[in-house]
C-alpha cells in the first residue's frame, strides 16, 4: 500500500553557509543566497515558496556574512517567528554535511533540505510534498546530457535511486538532483543518525550531505520525484543568475 504526505507539519532546512566563490566578484561581500534573481534575493524566493505551500518552520544554516542574512529576515520576515538562523562556524573549512550536523536537532520530524543556491517555485514544492511516500524522496529533473558539475543520479526502472554523485559514470546517468530532498518518518531519523555517525570521522568534514543520501540509496530508502516542467534554477556561475532572472520573471 502506498500513502502520501503525512498531515503533520513539515520543516525546512536551507543550507546557506557558503560564500559562493565561483560567483566572485558578486559574492566578495554578499553571500550567494542574497544575490538578486528578478529583483528578489534567492533566499526570499525560497522562503516565499515554502510559506506558499504551508511550510512555516524554516531553519537557515548560515556562515559567510551572517549579519546580512539576519538583516533580510528582520526586514521582510519579522512577523514569522518560526523562521530562524543557525550559525555554522565551520563554513570556511567544511562542506555542507557539517551544516546538516549543525541543524540535526531540527530533524525530529518530517523535513525538507534545500540547497541555498536553488531557486524554486511553489508548485514544484507542492509536487514533492505530495509525492508517493518513501523514507527519502530526491527531487530530480531530466535533460539530454549532463556536465561535470551536475549532481548526477542513477534510477532503477521503478524510479528508486541507485546512486547520486557528481561522478556517476555517464552510461549510468538518467537524471540530476536539483538540491531539494524530502525526509519522512524513519527516513528523517535514519538520515540524522547517519550524519551524526559520519562526522565522528574528521575526513567527513569535507563531504556533501548527498554522500549520505547516496549511501542510504544503497539500502533502498531513496525514491525519486520528477519535477520536470516546473521552474527551478541552480545558481553556481554568473550566467546562471541571468538565466534564473529570465525564468523567474515570467
Amino acid at each position: 500500500m502506498t500513502h502520501h504526505q503525512s498531515k503533520k507539519p513539515v520543516k525546512a532546512i536551507i543550507l546557506s553557509a557558503g560564500q559562493g566563490r565561483r560567483l566572485l566578484p558578486l559574492t566578495e561581500n554578499t553571500p550567494k543566497c542574497l544575490l538578486p534573481v528578478a529583483d528578489k534575493p534567492v533566499l526570499a524566493w525560497q522562503i516565499d515558496a515554502l510559506l506558499a505551500v504551508g511550510v512555516e518552520d524554516i531553519t537557515i544554516v548560515t556562515g559567510f556574512q551572517v549579519a546580512l542574512i539576519e538583516g533580510l529576515l528582520q526586514q521582510q520576515y519579522a512577523n514569522r517567528p518560526r523562521i530562524k538562523i543557525l550559525f555554522n562556524p565551520f563554513y570556511e573549512v567544511a562542506d555542507n554535511l557539517a551544516s546538516c550536523w549543525i541543524a540535526r536537532t531540527e530533524m525530529d520530524n518530517d523535513f525538507l533540505i534545500l540547497n541555498g543556491d536553488t531557486v524554486i517555485e511553489a508548485a514544484l514544492l507542492s509536487k514533492v510534498l505530495n509525492s508517493e511516500f518513501a523514507p527519502i524522496t530526491l527531487s530530480v529533473d531530466f535533460k539530454n546530457s549532463y556536465d561535470a558539475d551536475d549532481m548526477k543520479v542513477q534510477l532503477d526502472a521503478s524510479g528508486w535511486v541507485q546512486q547520486v554523485s557528481k561522478i556517476v559514470p555517464p552510461h549510468q546517468v538518467n537524471a540530476e538532483s536539483i538540491g531539494l530532498i524530502l525526509f519522512r518518518e524513519q527516513g528523517a531519523h535514519i538520515f540524522r543518525q547517519t550524519v551524526e555517525e559520519a562526522l565522528r570521522h574528521p575526513a567527513e568534514l569535507k563531504s556533501w550531505y548527498l554522500s549520505i543520501v547516496d549511501r542510504l540509496a544503497k539500502q533502498h530508502l531513496v525514491n525519486s520525484c520528477s519535477v520536470e516542467g516546473f521552474r527551478w534554477c541552480e545558481i553556481d556561475f554568473i550566467e546562471d543568475l541571468s538565466r534564473a532572472g529570465i525564468v523567474f520573471s515570467q
